[in-house]
C-alpha cells in the first residue's frame, strides 16, 4: 500500500487515509444498508485478491472505485444513461473534489463504469480489474475460490447481505421498466426480459441490417 497508514476491517488490512475515510462516510450517507454492506464487501474482496496474488495496485483507487460503484443503483434512478456511467461520473467528481489527480480519477471512472462488464474490466489496469473481481465475487460468486472460505465468512458476518439478491433484483427491474433504453447493452437487459412485462430490447442483427447504407 505504498507506505500508507492501514487499519483492519473484518480481518483485512486496508488503507487508512483521508480519501478512503471520506469515501466511506459518503457511502454510508448515499446507500441503503444492504448496498453499503455490498460495496464494503466488494472492496474487501478486491483487497484480499490483490494481497493473495501479490498484485501491485493503487489501494486508494481500488477503495474509491469499489465503494462508489453502485452509487446510482437505487429506485430513484432516472438515467439518462446507463446507471454505471452515471455513477462513474459522480465518482470521478467526488475523487477530483478530494484532490485525486486526473489519471487516478479516470481509473476510478473506469472501475465504476466497467464494474459489471468483466469481459472488458478484467483486462484493464490492475485497479479496474481488482474492482471488477471483488464486485463479481460478491454478486455472482466469481472466483469465489480465490479467497479462503473462513475469510469470506468473516467478511459476510461483519457486513451481512441483508437480502441482497432480492433487493438488488428489484433495483434492476426498476431500471429496466423506467429507463429500458439504458439497459439494452448491459446485464440489466436480462432482468427486463425475465421480469418486466412488455420489455423488448432491439436486436443487434436488426440494427446492422437496417443501417442507413446501401450495402
Amino acid at each position: 500500500m505504498n507506505g500508507s497508514a492501514t487499519r483492519t476491517v473484518a480481518g483485512v488490512s486496508v488503507p487508512d487515509t483521508t480519501i478512503v475515510a471520506r469515501t466511506l462516510d459518503y457511502a454510508r450517507l448515499e446507500y441503503e444498508p444492504y448496498l453499503f454492506n455490498h460495496v464494503v464487501r466488494s472492496w474487501l474482496f478486491a483487497v484480499r485478491i490483490a494481497q493473495l496474488r501479490n498484485i501491485d495496485h493503487d489501494a486508494e483507487v481500488v477503495a474509491v472505485g469499489t465503494l462508489l460503484h453502485d452509487v446510482t443503483l437505487n429506485e430513484r434512478f432516472d438515467g439518462p444513461r446507463r446507471f454505471e456511467v452515471e455513477g462513474a461520473d459522480l465518482a470521478r467528481v467526488f475523487a477530483r473534489e478530494g484532490g485525486v489527480d486526473e489519471r487516478r480519477a479516470q481509473l476510478i471512472w473506469d472501475s465504476v463504469a466497467l464494474n459489471s462488464t468483466p469481459s472488458i474490466g478484467l483486462y484493464k489496469e490492475a485497479e479496474v480489474a481488482l474492482c471488477t473481481a471483488g464486485i463479481g465475487l460478491d454478486v455472482i460468486g466469481f472466483q469465489y475460490e480465490r479467497i479462503p472460505s473462513e475469510e469470506i465468512a468473516r467478511i459476510v458476518q461483519e457486513y451481512p447481505r441483508l437480502n441482497m439478491k432480492r433487493r438488488m433484483t428489484k433495483c434492476f427491474c426498476h431500471i429496466a421498466e423506467k429507463r429500458p433504453e439504458t439497459t439494452y447493452d448491459n446485464f440489466v437487459r436480462d432482468f427486463g426480459e425475465r421480469h418486466i412485462l412488455g420489455y423488448r430490447a432491439p436486436s443487434s442483427v436488426d440494427l446492422v441490417a437496417n443501417a442507413p447504407f446501401d450495402e
